[in-house]
């Protein structure tokens, strides 16, 4: 299959180093209200890339549950192969990808679990059935069938039936520290805008912008 003709113009608007605001948490937390107002399909989903022992790096969708100046976080299995890895490595990537807008955000930095009154917080709001696939997903492992998973699902809602769903030793948050942020806005003729926030020793962003 040949794609070369597949091409798209990009022509909203451009970005400049004056319309940036100097905190780069300000700028996410701006495209991202610009997202979530604009409906851009699930805002939230980020692409996370983690590295193996290997040296192999691997990739997949999360969501973004909330975020704050200390960073983004994620909740997850803490046995799957993203936890492994990380594990091993954690230093990892996050992408955002928002087509509608023409726009990306690559975040690179640091992650860490979070305590477990973060993640027990954050279970807690969890639609009941969600919290009980946290239970019956052994995540990356191989299964022999979709029947088994659903009659794992069907045992375990019968034994939470009267009481609450507890948080699984084994599941919930991850932080990611921002060491930089790349924000990326479509142009015409790929002559796109990119600047990049990058953390200073003594704590504050270096801005520059990037050639597309």
């Amino acid at each position: 299959m040949d794609l070369a003709a597949l091409r798209e113009e990009y022509t909203r608007e451009g970005l400049s180093r004056k319309n940036l605001d100097k905190d780069p948490f300000q700028q996410f937390e701006h495209w991202f209200r610009q997202a979530l107002n604009s409906e851009v399909v699930t805002p939230n989903a980020m692409s996370l890339a983690t590295v193996a022992s290997s040296g192999q790096p691997s990739q997949r969708t999360v969501l973004l549950k909330y975020f704050d100046e200390e960073g983004l976080v994620f909740f997850t299995n803490y046995e799957s192969r993203k936890a492994r890895e990380i594990a091993g490595n954690p230093q990892v990537s996050l992408l955002f990808y928002w087509p509608e807008l023409e726009r990306q955000v690559h975040i690179a930095g640091r992650s860490e679990q979070v305590s477990a009154g973060e993640s027990l917080k954050y279970f807690m709001s969890r639609p009941r059935g969600s919290q009980i696939g946290a239970w019956v997903s052994n995540q990356s492992s191989v299964i022999g069938s979709r029947q088994l998973l659903m009659a794992k699902f069907e045992e375990l809602k019968r034994k939470f039936r009267n009481h609450e769903v507890p948080l699984p030793s084994f599941w919930g948050g991850y932080r990611v520290a921002p060491s930089s942020f790349e924000f990326w806005q479509g142009r015409p003729n790929r002559l796109h805008d990119r600047f990049l926030y990058s953390r200073r020793e003594n704590g504050g962003w270096g801005l520059e912008r990037l050639a597309p």
